[in-house]
């Protein structure tokens, strides 16, 4: 055949396409590829192609998202092409072989919807012969063999593909289809008909995808150094396993942690509920991985388990004798508390066992609970276990958290057991009486079940959730008041109640505890100082007139702190001897001065006598008239039950004024006012009743009653005298506060024999039945 004969291929190809949209990447000319197609319009426009032997025309879609593309929204550069083959998938789909011919441009839309029609025009390649093109293409080879070599993805064929094609822009075209370039860039590469420019581009392409395969080769390198790395870790871990095995020790951690698990649970000698639970328990951890987050919380558990106190406790024979020498050796005075322990200790020893053991002990601040409860453990020779609940609010604090929670615990019950691991200590719950409650649980309530004896043989602790044996526990609890102690909760305990110390009691106590402790603490020699009777009584006077003894150690604690400067600044020498002149040189002037004490100094005044949650107080209750309209006015924060107090005082005052002479007008045409000071501490009961009662009668007589007499009694509006409560307490304040007589209800009288004859000392108590008696006592 002549040079003739040949006819060129743009002279056969079609002037007119079917155009089928590409949404993935465009398809360059000399390619021979397959291509699936599933929408209905294109397998419609394929069967019709196919039919009429015609050729399709292959443009990329601008936007990849578009669903039904148009023919405005197509590229119009694309590649022309010949349907070798199809064959019909079973979901309906068609599967064409394709072999790519030429480059084309849309001239002109004919039909913009399927099935998309348009007329081209064919674009030939330009400056395919220089120079320039031919280093470009022994450039674009090389590259592309050092990219292939290190590429699995790039198969033989597909090199010996690239070695045999002849035609430059033929190898960049081909270079495109099998770089991972961009669809836009490959749409560019398509569109450029300048050989050089469109080889340059590739050799672009090529230098980035050498780049990708340097960084994707180190990155290759770092892995396998971290395998062989953790391999070779692996293999010589198997070894020293492989050795432990023959020398018959624990192989790893957790081996070890089974093993010690497993010979713990073993000596508890578990039963029941509990044996079944934890053995399952110790399966559980011993299939575990130690890697796995389970294995930390199951660890913990266990671990718990193995530090509680399974086993029946064994309970030391209680010696009354010794148990009595140790409470006197470590508290002072306290006889009728020391007698109620005794008598609980006496019938806890008849009994064999401490279940049901729950004392309360019940005083103001500083009184000595908490080391009443401390000498009561080594009096028993138990081990001691104290935990405050005061602000609680969060009943998982007493009965833990489920083990569902992150950083669960036990509650403090278990948590105490597991710190002295005994069956039977003493647990002391200190500030029992400040309890909270939130949206979190009240503590309160699950101290029910802790504290009750029908309950606590098989108290359940939210994190254990098995039975254990809480009844051998020794119980107290401390409070200031029982007030807001639950009813429920208050029921539970045996109440003992620790009053207040009078002057005489604070200095034995001074001498025998504080200020030798005191001494210690700011390292002064024992004998270095010396304190006189009356200066010990001058601390407990002015410095620290309260029920407890704190501020009185802290008033020694900083008189020690004074002395100490002066000794290593050399200005004091030899034995130290202090008196009430050398306190106020040390501690400044008094808190408290006699001068300040509560008197009588007009009518319209009368003293009361007072129970708070820190002892027993005196009170002076005040009462003036004003000319004006008929009424009372009440101040000095007066609580509910007291404002009525004030009520039925008046009432009866009123009542029997015609008896004492006094006129209905002074009622009538004046305004009674009655404070009680100091106005910012609040104040309520009923027992102020004859007090108020004696302030107005004494207003209304123009009398001032005796000094030295205070009162207390809950008064009826027909003039009964009713009892009340806190009479040691208050006979204790009386004493502090040098009175000399004092009212009580008559039915109060029994109270007497319970309260030592050294507070009574110099005191006479008047019992009453009715106001009258009230009248002639503080008139006469």
């Amino acid at each position: 055949m002549s040079q003739k004969d040949i006819i060129r291929a743009d002279q056969v190809l079609p002037a007119k396409l079917l155009i089928v949209p590409l949404s993935g990447k465009p398809i360059f000319p000399g390619i021979f590829t397959p291509i699936m197609i599933s929408d209905a319009d294109d397998i419609a426009l394929i069967e019709r192609a196919v039919s009429s032997d015609a050729m399709i025309g292959l443009l990329l879609v601008r936007d990849p998202e578009t669903q039904k593309p148009e023919g405005t929204d197509l590229h119009t550069v694309g590649t022309v092409a010949k349907i070798v083959r199809k064959i019909n998938l079973p979901d309906g789909g068609l599967n064409i072989f394709i072999s790519t011919l030429k480059r084309f441009r849309v001239k002109k839309i004919i039909t913009n919807e399927h099935p998309i029609t348009a007329a081209v025009e064919y674009l030939d390649d330009t400056d395919d012969d220089t120079d320039e093109v031919k280093a470009l293409t022994r450039s674009l080879i090389s590259e592309m063999k050092q990219v292939s070599e290190n590429n699995p993805l790039f198969s033989e064929e597909m090199r010996l593909n690239m070695v045999n094609i002849d035609d430059p822009g033929k190898i960049a075209d081909f270079i495109s289809s099998i770089l991972n370039v961009d669809r836009a860039e490959q749409q560019d590469v398509l569109e450029t008909t300048n050989v050089q420019e469109r080889m340059e581009k590739v050799l672009v392409f090529i230098k980035k995808e050498q780049e990708l395969l340097r960084i994707q080769k180190r990155i290759q390198k770092q892995i396998n150094e971290k395998i062989e790395s953790s391999q070779r870790e692996y293999f010589l871990k198997e070894q020293l396993k492989a050795i432990k095995e023959e020398l018959g020790v624990p192989v790893d951690s957790k081996s070890s942690e089974y093993q010690r698990f497993k010979e713990a649970i073993e000596k508890l000698e578990l039963t029941g509920e509990v044996k079944e639970q934890v053995e399952r328990e110790l399966e559980k951890f011993s299939l575990m991985e130690a890697n796995s987050p389970e294995f930390g919380v199951t660890r913990n558990y266990l671990d718990t388990i193995v530090s509680l106190p399974w086993g029946e406790p064994h309970e030391k024979e209680i010696e009354i004798d010794k148990a009595h020498a140790i409470l006197e050796q470590d508290h002072y005075g306290l006889d009728d508390v020391k007698e109620r322990i005794l008598e609980f200790l006496a019938v806890r020893k008849l009994k064999k066992d401490f279940k049901g053991s729950i004392i309360c002990l019940v005083g103001p601040p500083g009184v000595g609970k908490t080391s009443v409860g401390k000498s009561i453990a080594r009096a028993l020779g138990k081990d001691f276990f104290r935990f405050s609940v005061g602000g609680m609010r969060d009943e998982a604090e007493i009965k833990g958290h489920r083990r569902t929670y992150i950083g669960a615990m036990p509650g403090k019950i278990i948590q105490g057991l597991k710190i002295v691991k005994t069956a039977n200590p003493v647990f002391m719950i200190d500030e029992i009486d400040k309890l909270g409650a939130s949206f979190q649980g009240d503590p309160s309530s699950a101290l029910l079940e802790v504290l009750d004896p029908e309950q606590n043989v098989a108290f359940r602790d939210h994190y254990l959730d098995l039975p254990f044996d809480i009844s051998n526990i020794l119980f107290i609890a401390t409070a200031n008041t029982l007030d807001t102690i639950p009813p429920a909760l208050r029921d539970r305990m045996e109440i003992i109640r620790l009053s207040g110390y009078i002057d005489q009691e604070k200095v034995a106590i001074a001498r025998k505890y504080i200020i030798p402790k005191s001494l210690k603490s700011a390292g002064i020699p024992a004998r270095s100082v010396r304190y006189t009777k009356s200066a010990l009584l001058a601390i407990a006077n002015g410095y620290a007139r309260e029920a407890g003894l704190r501020n009185f150690e802290k008033a020694v604690d900083k008189l020690h702190r004074k002395i100490a400067r002066r000794i290593v600044e050399g200005k004091v020498e030899g034995t130290i001897s202090i008196n009430p002149e050398a306190l106020v040189e040390y501690l400044g002037q008094p808190d408290f001065r006699d001068d300040e004490q509560k008197r009588i100094t007009r009518p319209g005044m009368a003293l009361g006598l007072a129970w708070t949650a820190y002892g027993g107080d005196t009170l002076v209750i005040e009462a003036v008239s004003n000319p004006g309209k008929e009424g009372l006015k009440i101040t000095g924060q007066i609580g509910a039950v007291m404002q009525e107090s004030a009520n039925i005082a008046l009432t009866y005052v009123r009542h029997i004024a015609a008896e004492y002479g006094i006129s209905a007008e002074f009622f009538e045409k004046n305004t009674i006012h009655v404070h009680v000071p100091a106005g910012a501490t609040p104040k309520d009961g009923p027992s102020a009743g004859i007090t108020m009662a004696s302030a107005l009668l004494s207003l209304a007589l123009g009398k001032k009653i005796r000094k030295n007499l205070a009162m207390t009694g809950e008064l009826s509006l027909v003039g009964q005298v009713m009892p009340i409560g806190g009479l040691k307490e208050k006979m204790i304040a009386a004493k502090r506060n040098k009175l000399k007589e004092i009212i009580i209800p008559m039915q109060n009288r029994r109270d007497l024999d319970e309260i030592p004859d050294h507070i009574k000392a110099g005191i006479t108590v008047h019992p009453v039945e009715t106001m009258e008696e009230v009248v002639e006592l503080i008139l006469r």
